[in-house]
């Protein structure tokens, strides 16, 4: 497979880093676009993960630690704006002296349009370029397949049901060795993999669809959802696994380019959803980790480096380099080893 035409990463995907000042309708710029999918999260203070997309609305939010419906916030993620978004004064987002990171990526640039290509109508907003889409639809109660827009097979999907109280699930193509879609693995807890056929009915998602049984968790009759699907694009994005050595000289995972935000979970016993990137702090050995499954505040010992190439684990900690144990992780870059113009990454 050739690597991806993006030369410039942060055209798609991108940290910013900011600090709150408490004042509604503060701008965050930097980001280098307009985002469509938006997670913010209080740094030095504890407080829930924020999730506000461009198909559901800026206003309105969802926590990823949390298995709540979504509600519209006011004074949260205001709106999305052409080089970032402006925020509320609400203390999750912008609370004054408060340290905060966002997270943001791009998919179409638009609210989505309708997708029939599946059995469920779904409204897309899909980048193909950078294998991201988000995903809309309403439940049916039915082994149903959904249309993603993406045009090659996911690699992640991350589903949250939207009416009401249920976990978010993510299935991984490596969540198993042989069978990764007949298992799931809750986002919002630190829950080992579980086995069942009535998330993603043990199908692969295909070019066009992925498919879902009747589970609250991914299909209630009526209920609405939400779905941050993946597919993998060499030099810019990766979802793989690794069996953790327990040693503080930890494995290395290739990535095939810098990476600018990692994301690592324990799958074959309990263990935290653990956040890295390459601004927190700016440095080997990476000593920044946030808990996408709780309100930690940024915290950390030299868990990791960052490499040109990929991340070098520098912690026997169980929850991400245990003995033996197993593991998922996505991640995206900062810069391909080698864009189409040639330019190398290099090491920080």
């Amino acid at each position: 497979m050739a690597y991806t035409t993006i030369n410039k990463s942060t055209d798609y995907f991108n940290t910013k880093l900011y600090t709150g000042n408490g004042v509604s309708g503060t701008g965050i710029t930097g980001v280098g676009f307009k985002p469509d999918w938006l997670w913010t999260k209080e740094r030095s203070s504890t407080s829930s993960h924020t999730s506000t997309d461009v198909v559901r609305g800026a206003n309105v939010s969802i926590n990823q630690n949390s298995n709540g419906a979504q509600a519209t916030e006011t004074q949260s993620i205001i709106s999305f704006d052409t080089d970032g978004f402006t925020v509320g004064s609400g203390g999750g987002v912008n609370q004054s002296s408060q340290t905060y990171v966002g997270w943001s990526w791009l998919a179409g640039g638009n609210q989505g349009s309708s997708n029939t290509d599946g059995d469920i109508t779904s409204t897309v907003s899909a980048n193909t370029t950078s294998g991201f889409s988000i995903v809309k639809y309403t439940g049916n109660g039915s082994a149903s397949n959904i249309g993603h827009g993406l045009g090659s097979a996911l690699k992640t999907i991350i589903i949250k049901k939207t009416s009401g109280s249920a976990d978010w699930l993510v299935g991984h193509n490596s969540l198993h060795s042989t069978l990764p879609w007949k298992y799931g693995i809750n986002l919002n807890n630190t829950d080992a993999r579980h086995e069942s056929g009535s998330y993603f009915a043990d199908t692969a998602p295909t070019a066009s669809v992925f498919r879902v049984e009747a589970n609250d968790e991914v299909n209630t009759s009526g209920q609405t959802y939400i779905a941050y699907c993946f597919a993998e694009k060499k030099g810019f994005s990766k979802f793989g696994s690794y069996t953790g050595n327990g040693n503080n000289d930890g494995s290395f995972i290739y990535t095939g380019y810098a990476p600018a935000f990692i994301m690592i979970k324990r799958t074959d016993s309990a263990g935290g959803w653990y956040m890295f990137d390459s601004k927190r702090p700016g440095y080997n050995p990476d000593a920044s980790r946030l808990l996408a499954n709780g309100t930690d505040t940024d915290a950390g010992t030299g868990y990791l480096d960052i490499n040109s190439n990929g991340f070098k684990l520098r912690h026997n900690a169980a929850d991400y380099n245990g003995s033996g144990n197993s593991y998922i992780y996505m991640a995206f870059a900062e810069a391909p080893l080698v864009g189409s113009n040639n330019v190398p990454a290099n090491a920080r």
